[in-house]
């Protein structure tokens, strides 16, 4: 596999393993949530999902085995009421929104755009959970001083 595919294939997975972090931390999220709120969640969890599956397919598509879901993840603080719930979900999108970013640095044609796609919807959902937006979602925390893909990080 040329070094292009592999960093591809490696920024697939990661965004794999993102989304299936951001499932499981809307599970957390819809059990904390307020009731005017949880339409809200309901909507991201269901797009996180097909955006799963979807990646599943591509993962296989390459011939690769997708990256499995963790059975739990770590979350990044407790989430005892309805504001830690919403504060976990724009976490959960910044974090989605940094793993599409690479997907996007590392990838082309169709699969390029779909990862775009994917980061702005990330950045949109980050950005009504919290009501503050960055001029360069994805991308904030990709400043620090290496260039190489970061793990995904607990969620």
């Amino acid at each position: 596999m040329s070094e292009a595919k592999d960093r591809e294939l490696r920024a697939l997975q990661a965004a794999l393993a993102a989304e299936h972090a951001a499932v499981y931390g809307y599970g957390v999220v819809g059990g904390r949530i307020a009731d005017d709120r949880r339409a809200d969640a309901r909507s991201a969890h269901d797009a996180h999902r097909a955006r799963r599956d979807a990646l599943v397919r591509e993962v296989k598509d390459t011939g690769a085995d997708p990256v499995a879901a963790a059975a739990g993840y770590a979350l990044p603080f407790q989430v005892p009421d309805p504001a830690a719930a919403v504060r976990l979900a724009a976490e959960l999108e910044n974090r989605v929104a940094g793993v599409y970013s690479d997907l996007v640095r590392a990838s082309e044609g169709a699969r390029r755009r779909a990862a775009a796609e994917a980061l702005r919807e990330a950045a949109v959902r980050a950005v009504r959970w919290s009501g503050e937006s960055v001029a360069f979602p994805g991308l904030a925390e990709r400043a620090g001083p290496s260039s190489e893909a970061p793990s995904v990080p607990p969620v």
